[in-house]
């Protein structure tokens, strides 16, 4: 079997492939999706850093292909979903860069209070300008985490320990769990008025993507800094650079950009309020050493022993069950994202309903990808082996019940959730025992592809409503794929869900949400 390294692994890794006599290696730079599809044809493994892109068109030139491993955390350079749809597992090595992130963000934040970068290159620059870099202690000042994963949570640690005062957002965090850490759990919005310095640790998903941006800017106080070690594109640059020359922010550090590298004229880099790093989040010898060795162990135990871990597409189990509960595995990924999106606010309780065939399955892997589809969007590193683990420690309260009984469908998988306002539900089903639908949300009986761009719909079941809003899309250049509708009563509340063939801005969903009869608007990306 061939495993191809792309990027530099530390050797620690590569010589525990290299001894195992059934693995040839091959080890290269990080090479171009051109390159890459060239030579995958042969490659039954493949491990890659940050900077090489597997897209779907390498994954479908892998013949042979049967794992792809992140020597690392995050897998935004992956198309996973194209992995999952030929069946190629996806691991990465999510527990490694743990410590190292936490240390070089409070690196980074010592940093902008004391100015100690820009004073380092003014003494070396000959000047002696103690005046200048005036500087500020962080003791008893307010840190506002947006985002309390397993990064989040080893930077919250430590800044205690620096006797800083820790506020955090994160919307499936129980305010139990976050009082076992030491933080006080507040809005989003709290936590933009409140915090002297701000560290950003969520995945860069559509809903998170340009998290930061002109609207936050406005809401924080005069003088807030800014830490992001998490992902490029979390922050609107353009909206930073804005506030730091309005005075609105007085520095920040940067690890990671939209685009790596950033180009030389980035306005950002000519600010002498911006501390920079090129992504050197995971750039210590021990967590090199660790994911390295971590990717190379699941690699050999895939390859040699059929046995799967740290998989972030399917669970731990052998290939002949997995075989079989696919089609399940990814119904209920499906729902849950879904519904993650839908209704997303602080999570307390998810009680699973499985009936009629699926139970004869051990359905524990299946309540896993349901985990994994509620929490991957604001949890990073979260996948088929940690996320039972992981809403135990947010205080997340899961439930599953089983009946052999068929309800409305043959197989059926309900989601029902309990937040601090209200309570929600979506249920899926199989369709000719593996297409996905979702057919319940919240009491409305549907039949929907769970696939692509969504938008979500309440409006009044009102005549002349349904015009308005296909009209309205129209207007905007938006094109409808599929409708499907739902109602309980005539005359009542109904729901319209809408697969688009693009994806909508913030202004066409407020404009949406304006028209006439209708409740309330959410976008969804499956």
């Amino acid at each position: 079997m061939k495993v191809l390294i792309c990027g530099k692994l530390a050797d620690e890794g590569v010589d525990l492939l290299r001894k195992q006599p059934q693995i040839e290696v091959d080890t290269r730079g990080e090479l171009s999706v051109e390159e890459l599809c060239q030579i995958i044809g042969d490659v039954d493994g493949l491990i890659v850093r940050s900077d090489t892109l597997v897209t779907a068109e390498a994954i479908e030139r892998g013949g042979r292909l049967r794992v792809v491993g992140r020597a690392g955390t995050g897998v935004d350079n992956i198309d996973v979903e194209a992995a999952t749809r030929r069946g190629i597992v996806v691991m990465n090595a999510a527990a490694s860069n743990t410590v190292t992130t936490a240390e070089h963000t409070l690196a980074m934040l010592l940093s902008l209070a004391r100015y100690t970068p820009q004073a380092n290159a003014s003494l070396k620059n000959g000047r002696w300008e103690r005046k200048r870099f005036l500087g500020i202690e962080i003791s008893n000042k307010t840190l506002g985490i947006i985002g309390m994963g397993k990064i989040g949570s080893a930077v919250a640690s430590r800044a205690i320990g620096l006797k800083m005062n820790v506020i955090a957002y994160d919307p499936f965090l129980t305010r139990e769990a976050a009082a076992r850490i030491g933080v006080e759990l507040v809005s989003l919005d709290e936590l933009y008025s409140r915090a002297d310095f701000i560290s950003i640790h969520t995945p860069l998903t559509p809903e998170t993507r340009n998290l930061v941006g002109p609207s936050a800017f406005e809401k924080m106080r005069q003088g807030v800094r800014i830490i992001n070690c998490a992902r490029g594109g979390l922050i609107d640059e353009e909206a930073l650079y804005n506030a730091i020359v309005s005075g609105r922010v007085a520095g920040a550090a940067l690890d990671v950009f939209a685009q790596e590298p950033p180009p030389p004229n980035h306005p950002l880099l000519k600010l002498d309020q911006v501390i920079c790093t090129p992504h050197l989040g995971a750039s210590t010898q021990e967590a090199q050493i660790g994911v390295a060795v971590t990717i190379a162990e699941q690699m050999i135990d895939f390859l040699i022993n059929g046995t799967v871990r740290g998989a972030v597409n399917v669970p731990s189990i052998n290939a002949d069950l997995l075989a079989e509960i696919q089609p399940y595995l990814t119904l209920g990924e499906k729902i849950a994202s879904f519904h993650s999106q839908a209704f997303g606010e602080a999570l307390r309780e998810v009680n699973i309903e499985y009936s009629g065939e699926v139970t004869e399955f051990d359905v524990r892997p299946i309540t896993q990808a349901i985990l994994v589809g509620l929490l991957s969007p604001v949890i990073e590193g979260i996948n088929f082996v940690n996320a039972s683990i992981i809403a135990e420690e947010r205080g997340i309260r899961v439930s599953e019940l089983k009946s052999r009984k068929a309800r409305d469908f043959a197989d059926m998988i309900t989601v029902r959730t309990v937040h601090d306002s209200k309570q929600s539900e979506v249920a899926g089903a199989l369709f000719g025992r593996s297409q996905p639908r979702i057919v319940r949300i919240n009491g409305f009986y549907l039949e929907a592809i769970p696939k692509g761009h969504m938008i979500l719909l309440w409006n009044e079941d009102k005549p002349g409503v349904l015009g308005g809003i296909t009209t309205y899309l129209g207007n905007n250049n938006i094109n409808i794929g599929r409708l499907y509708l739902g109602r309980k009563e005539i005359g009542g509340t109904a729901i319209a869900l809408i697969q688009v063939d693009t994806p909508l801005t913030p202004e066409i969903i407020a404009g949406l949400e304006r028209l006439p009869k209708v409740i309330s608007a959410r976008q969804v990306k499956l």
